[in-house]
């Protein structure tokens, strides 16, 4: 009997393991959705978006729940929660006897865990049936998942009003804050809101809700006495906020935080509220005031570059309006940067030896296998140091610095710095350095903080958990802060004094860009530990005049430079200082090279040892003149004397006498010296067209095609050039000057001689098209 016994309590017990294992584990979050919130970094909300149920419901870890919250609601809804297994049956007889026997005021027996398997499974316990499937419900919650668990899943899923659901979407709604941060008064308002949330609605408060947080109050100040001062606060209604109050901030910033942000989070973002509010009013005025210029769009970003945080961004000038389709955020849109990317040629140059800071180049019409670039005032400046061609925006030096550079030159520079959707480096040519290639604001900006960051590139940071990269190196630190200290030299726009000038100046290393076609206007800026990128255009591409960088975006970034300087000190404290690697040198203020015995004019520059180009100045010549006829002597002798003067290049020269500007060249040579003496002194021609490399195209309709021109650029002493092709003299040619050659198919040898012996020669194919 006794083994009967046992064998049906085995199989009882195997029965009821088979049931359970077949019933399935009950879920707490999963199959919900679930909304999202986002904060700035000082935990001010910034959105709170509807779930896709159209609820406002946030799962808010347990640990991240104030205790007085905890404790109030299990005191209001099941002070014995921790000690029942789902069900307490004293309270069930207790509702039972009251409701049903006598008569009496209905009251809930509900445990904690059967209103939480209600709410879960929607059922309807009502009903004695609902009632008992409610039980088991319960039941099966209580052997699947933990105390804990069970109190997170309902503090997150019960009903506080309307369609709010769980204390974290509730704290946020009617109170504007996150639930870590709720005072006493808030958690028992919240305590008491479940049990009736319909009488209990904190937006229609009819006297229900602070009655029963009163009631609650009386019963919590039994265990803790230390509250009990605080009664009459909480006997007054607690100012609350409505669904219509939840903020819709930064509303392009928030896009992108949520983007990354998984589903059904709450994300603290690196927003500075404050920061952002001040961007968007300078944004929106500027337009205003710039309307009468066609000007009625503009982004603008601030990233701080030691963390690669992204502190404001404004993605238009109006979310709202959509005639300058405002809801487009133009912080990721892809634009054309113009002479933004420029900086980053001069940083490479400067890694890889081209080039110093003084070190002159020639702002002066040049082709690149057909490629002839201009610079945006139809002008050419003659020679200037490479910070001035910079500062400037001088096209052509740019062009011919990066067809200087290494492979894999600005292209793979670019790749490598994650630019997103490059075409191949042979789409763009060397049109590329002048902005051709289309980017982000936001990988613009991650390339000026790159410069502030020592040459190694980081992605930007939206959300303070996001991780701290170490980067990509792009750039050394030597280089990147000899670009920062060209980029300072500049002047605001439109400013008439030297800064230095002014006492507590905060330096600002900024550059502008301007597309082609004045579709995009850029300006940006690394002033203290911050980058400022602003654009100015319209997102459909319709062009104006008016965008151009200097005049249309410039000044708002300048404006929004001045306006952070006055609210953050960080401007002021931090400065770039020069790393190891680099030093000061003296220059021939001329030239660039090392002064000659002959520079009258010297100043400093930043170079790097072992890598800048550091070469003696060969501008400065000293030669024999006789002092009889005035023309150059052989040597020194009885009536010749030793003179200073400039040896300028004949495309430069003719520069300076186009601009009316002198320069004391050379006098001829006297005719009783020989050529051998001229040819070993001085620098040899350089052709200039035919370019190397490049097949010239004749067409045999076009009798007047098919003149190919010859040029070369000379030293300063040479006054006529001999061409010849194939060692047949064709024609001479002044300095400076172009001679037209009838060609004919074929290839060809083109030699340039000038008149004191020097040559140069190129290889040239004609080929007749039809």
């Amino acid at each position: 009997m006794i083994r009967r016994g046992w064998r049906k309590v085995l199989v009882v017990m195997l029965g009821l393991a088979a049931l359970y294992a077949a019933v399935p584990r009950p879920p707490l979050r999963e199959g919900l959705g679930f909304s999202q919130a986002v904060f700035d970094h000082e935990g001010r909300l910034l959105r709170l978006t509807l779930s896709p149920d159209e609820k406002y419901r946030l799962w808010v870890p347990l640990e991240r729940i104030p205790t007085p919250l905890v404790e109030a609601t299990l005191l209001h809804e099941d002070q014995h929660f921790r000690s029942h297994p789902g069900i307490n049956p004293v309270a069930l007889g207790r509702a039972v006897w009251s409701t049903y026997l006598t008569g009496g005021r209905r009251m809930g027996g509900s445990t904690l865990t059967m209103q939480l398997a209600r709410i879960r499974y929607g059922i309807e316990s009502r009903t004695p049936g609902g009632k008992l499937q409610q039980m088991l419900r319960a039941l099966q919650l209580e052997c699947t998942w933990s105390k804990d668990e069970i109190l997170e899943a309902y503090l997150n899923l019960a009903p506080y009003g309307r369609n709010v659901e769980g204390v974290g979407a509730a704290s946020l709604v009617y109170f504007g804050r996150d639930v870590a941060r709720l005072t006493l008064g808030e958690s028992l308002t919240l305590a008491v809101i479940p049990q009736s949330p319909a009488r209990r609605d904190p937006g229609r408060d009819s006297g229900a809700l602070t009655a029963a947080r009163l009631r609650l109050f009386e019963r919590w100040q039994v265990q803790h006495p230390e509250d009990t001062e605080r009664r009459p606060l909480l006997a007054q209604p607690l100012p609350v906020l409505g669904r219509e109050d939840l903020p819709f901030l930064a509303p392009h910033f928030v896009g992108s935080v949520l983007r990354r942000a998984p589903v059904g989070a709450s994300v603290t973002s690196t927003l500075d509220l404050p920061l952002q509010r001040l961007l968007e009013r300078h944004v929106r005025q500027y337009v205003e005031r710039r309307r009468d210029v066609g000007i009625r769009n503009a982004v603008a970003m601030l990233v701080d570059w030691r963390t690669m945080e992204v502190r404001a961004a404004v993605g238009s000038a109006d979310f709202f309006d959509a005639r300058i389709d405002g809801q487009v955020d133009g912080t990721h849109a892809k634009r054309s940067p113009g002479s933004a990317l420029k900086p980053f040629i001069y940083g490479l140059g400067f890694d890889e030896g081209l080039l110093h800071p003084r070190t002159m180049l020639k702002d002066s019409p040049l082709g690149f296998r057909g490629y002839d670039p201009e610079n945006f005032d139809g002008e050419f400046a003659g020679p200037l140091p490479a910070v001035e061609a910079l500062v400037r925006s001088r096209n052509v030096p740019a062009v011919a610095l990066t067809k200087q550079l290494r492979a894999p030159g600005l292209h793979g520079f670019l790749r490598k710095a994650g630019v997103t959707d490059l075409r191949d480096e042979s789409h763009y040519g060397l049109s590329l350095a002048l902005g051709s290639a289309e980017v982000t604001m936001a990988e613009l900006v991650e390339l000026y903080a790159m410069l502030g960051h020592g040459g190694h590139l980081r992605p930007l940071r939206w959300t303070v958990d996001a991780p701290v990269e170490e980067g990509v190196k792009l750039l050394s630190p030597e280089a990147s802060f000899l670009v920062l200290e060209s980029l300072a030299t500049a002047g605001r726009p439109a400013q008439s004094f030297r800064s230095e000038w002014t006492r507590d100046t905060v330096p600002v290393a900024w550059k502008t860009g301007t597309s082609t076609g004045f579709r995009d206007a850029w300006s940006v800026g690394v002033v203290g530990p911050y980058v400022v990128a602003v654009w100015v255009g319209n997102f459909d591409g319709q062009p104006n005049p008016a965008f151009v960088g200097q005049t249309a975006a410039a000044p708002l970034m300048f404006e929004l430079v001045d306006s952070v300087r006055s609210r953050d000190s960080d401007v002021r404290r931090v400065r770039q200082s020069a790393p190891p690697g680099v030093s000061r040198v003296r220059v021939c203020a001329l030239s660039g090279g090392l002064p000659g015995p002959h520079c009258s004019r010297k100043v400093d520059t930043w170079f790097i040892p072992g890598t800048s180009p550091i070469h003696t100045c060969d501008v400065h010549r000293e030669v024999w003149v006789d002092t009889r006829t005035g023309l150059r002597a052989c040597g020194p002798g009885p009536s010749s004397r030793a003179e200073v003067f400039e040896f300028w290049p004949s495309d430069l020269l003719r520069l300076f006498q186009k601009a009316g500007l002198p320069r004391r060249v050379p006098p001829p040579e006297g005719a009783d010296c020989g050529l051998e003496h001229s040819a070993s002194t001085g620098t040899a021609p350089r052709i200039t067209t035919p370019e190397e490399g490049v097949d010239y195209n004749l067409r045999a309709s076009s009798e007047s095609s098919r003149a190919v021109p010859l040029s070369a650029v000379t030293d300063a002493d040479v006054r006529r050039v001999f061409w010849f092709v194939d060692e047949q003299l064709v024609g001479t040619a002044s300095r400076g000057e172009s001679l037209q050659w009838d060609a004919k198919p074929g290839t060809y040898v083109v030699r340039a001689v000038d008149d004191r012996g020097r040559s140069d020669a190129r290889t040239l194919r004609v080929r007749l098209v039809r």
